[in-house]
């Protein structure tokens, strides 16, 4: 008997594909758990529906998104295994407390391309342990004993307002905030600073590589196994391929050797004044040795660099547009201000800024049209069903609601696109906690660990560089910082310089 010929092997193959295919999207339309929930049946069916609006359209998947919540309501299937909700009284349970278990989704976590991290650990009871020994670091009993740290940093700021001021030079803001925060979060990180404060274009190439990085995140969510080619890539080749690679790739090679001297360090004695967040994440009281390998070390330095700089740094450039753009919001500021810092070089507190009520509402509404992050952040309720009004929504769903549509909700916030502190001082007269609705650092017990170093930065660099200096801005438009794609981080219009300014 003659054997098959490869074309008719290659036919049954092929009819065989075909066939899974067929199979796996009827199951998916009618018997997958998800399956009575609304939205497109293209999206129930393959994530290529995402892949199209993510990768193909470059960070477009926000906006449909937010098509499918105006076409099917409140609560949505975005992919075949997902779900979001547009429904900012719903956030908390998403996004709970650690006594009711939330997980990270593993189709998600490639995006960080940080396979080790913290911010990538599924499992609840592993990212606790992981998380305990820096608990402590970024309480704001830690945080205010930093302030000598911060206030010098912001000293080195204003020095070089000073000089552009004094040279009529154009300042870019958003790189001079991304420098100060950077050199804050290095120091407490390592015990030395990167020092971005002192170049002259304050290492602009670092906040570009952040931004691209994050961009590629998307990518790597849908592939990825790139992580691991590029890992095994020699890094000329790296560099060769994608020049914008190498500040990255620098970065990297300084955590990593950062790494090894923490870890070689880790067993001499060190007075706790001196400790930073890597000894501790290299003490073997703290963590056992699986968690302290380099790699994981290396990805955990590149996630705390990137966060402590980065989303900081992003609404402290949205606060200095406003105040530059509405010069009667600064007025407002600086006469609140003159009640702490009655001189422009006095100097004042984290504990007395944060008393003041129009700061607090300059510093609320930064934070609500910076977002934190644009991209949605799904949890997972591995053993509880959640039960948004009639829907009942299975154990293990991947869930998320992006801080976006929150902060941008109009029933909540009217003129949401309006940079307006004046909001926050009226709901206060009413009583009411608007504070509740901003999700920057999400909620529950994946919060962003940094919230309070970030709240320290936010007041103390705020009051001190604007109660000595203001800004006219230079070709520079709301475009520059409002949302047009979502890149992790809010992406402005194509072309953006960034925000740039004359000290006056």
């Amino acid at each position: 008997m003659a054997s098959p010929s490869y074309l008719t092997l290659a036919g049954l193959g092929l009819v065989g594909i075909v066939g899974y295919v067929i199979a796996l999207a009827i199951y998916r339309l009618y018997f997958h758990p998800l399956a009575k929930f609304p939205g497109p049946k293209l999206a129930a069916v393959t994530h290529l529906y995402e892949f199209y609006f993510n990768i193909i359209k470059d960070g477009m998947f926000i906006w449909e998104i937010q098509r499918m919540h105006e076409k099917y309501g409140p609560i949505v299937r975005i992919t075949p295994h997902e779900l979001h909700v547009k429904d900012p009284s719903f956030y908390d349970e998403i996004y709970a407390p650690a006594s009711r278990k939330r997980e990270k989704y593993s189709g998600f976590v490639a995006h960080f391309g940080t396979p080790s991290s913290m911010v990538t650990t599924i499992n609840h009871e592993h990212h606790r342990m992981r998380r305990a020994p820096l608990n402590n670091y970024f309480s704001k009993r830690s945080v205010v004993r930093l302030e000598p740290l911060i206030h010098e940093n912001i000293g080195k700021l204003l020095q070089r307002f000073e000089k552009a001021r004094e040279a009529g030079t154009i300042v870019r803001l958003d790189g001079a905030f991304t420098a100060l925060t950077m050199d804050v979060i290095s120091h407490y990180s390592y015990g030395k600073s990167y020092r971005y404060l002192d170049e002259d274009d304050f290492h602009i190439a670092w906040k570009i590589a952040v931004a691209e990085a994050s961009a590629n995140g998307a990518l790597l969510r849908h592939f990825p196994a790139m992580l691991t080619i590029s890992k095994s890539m020699p890094q000329w080749l790296l560099r060769k391929s994608n020049p914008r690679a190498a500040v990255l790739l620098d970065i990297q090679h300084m955590v990593r050797e950062q790494s090894k001297e923490s870890l070689a360090n880790s067993s001499k004695p060190k007075p706790d004044h001196e400790k930073t967040i890597f000894d501790a994440l290299c003490d073997p009281n703290l963590l056992p040795p699986e968690e302290r390998t380099l790699d994981r070390l290396q990805d955990e330095g590149q996630i705390l660099l990137a966060a402590g700089s980065e989303t900081t740094a992003n609404t402290l450039t949205v606060i200095a547009f406003h105040l530059s753009d509405k010069k009667h919001l600064l007025e407002t500021l600086r006469e609140e201000l003159k009640t702490v810092l009655p001189t422009p070089t006095s100097t004042a507190s984290w504990t007395e800024l944060e008393k003041l009520p129009y700061l607090t509402a300059v510093i609320n509404e930064g934070l609500r049209l910076s977002y934190g992050v644009t991209t949605r952040l799904p949890r997972v309720a591995p053993t509880e069903a959640l039960v948004y009004k009639d829907w009942v929504i299975p154990p293990g769903t991947p869930v998320s609601e992006s801080a976006y549509f929150v902060h941008m909700d109009p029933t909540i916030f009217p003129n949401p696109e309006v940079f307006d502190p004046s909001r926050w001082i009226r709901a206060a007269e009413r009583g009411e906690r608007l504070d509740r609705y901003i999700v920057s650092f999400t909620k529950g017990s994946r919060q962003c660990l940094g919230i309070n170093l970030a709240y320290a930065e936010l007041y103390l660099t705020v009051a001190h560089v604007f109660r000595r200096f203001e800004f006219k801005l230079y070709d520079t438009t709301v475009d520059d910082i409002r949302v047009f794609r979502d890149r992790f981080f809010a992406a402005p219009r194509d072309g953006s310089m960034g925000v740039r300014a004359e000290v006056v």
